[in-house]
């Protein structure tokens, strides 16, 4: 972490939780929200990328929305654990496209892999073909995931010291269910 890095202030904390919040917000609306001038604003969010407390943006897509409604975590276990089998891994699975995550991991299992897929047939077509066929996967254990929340903007450790409030607001809330909806 370099130097510019460590000085986030409340303004700054403000502009990460707004943009967690909402990506899309326009730079005057953000700048309002965070009680600075568009300019400033822009200034601001140019520095936060550049130190890389911001790393992109991106759209989450509702698997169900798009025909698949079933997610699971795969806790995948390699052996064995040795880079020349874990980065081809790695490749197959990013290249995957029911892949939504992947989890390098310590513990009793190497990987957690959060995909989605079609329908139930699907899936242990996935997991048998593209997963426990392969001769480093040792084990596999299949989670379906019910429902989802995500959790608050990720802020500096120290935020809530520095920002009026120890716990904000978050608009991304609420879980979604199998079918895609919010529930409470």
């Amino acid at each position: 972490m370099n130097a510019e890095n460590a000085r986030l202030d409340p303004v700054d904390v403000a502009i990460l939780r707004e943009l967690q919040n909402d990506g899309r917000i326009a730079n005057k609306d953000l700048a309002a929200a965070v009680g600075i001038a568009p300019s400033t604003c822009l200034d601001r969010v140019a520095r936060l990328r550049r130190v890389g407390a911001i790393t992109g943006y991106s759209a989450r897509v509702g698997a169900a929305a798009i025909g698949r409604p079933i997610e699971a975590l795969l806790a995948v276990h390699v052996r064995p654990h040795a880079r020349p089998l874990v980065d081809p891994f790695i490749a197959h699975v990013l290249a995957l496209p029911e892949t939504r995550s992947l989890h390098h991991t310590s513990g009793p299992d190497d990987f957690f892999v959060h995909v989605a897929c079609a329908s139930v047939q699907h899936l242990q077509s996935l997991v048998l073909d593209q997963f426990t066929a392969r001769p480093e996967v040792a084990r596999l254990q299949t989670h379906l995931i019910f429902a989802t929340w995500e959790g608050s903007p990720l802020l500096p450790h120290d935020a809530a010291d520095r920002v009026a409030g120890t716990r904000h607001t978050d608009r991304r809330r609420g879980g979604r269910d199998e079918a895609g909806g919010t529930k409470p």
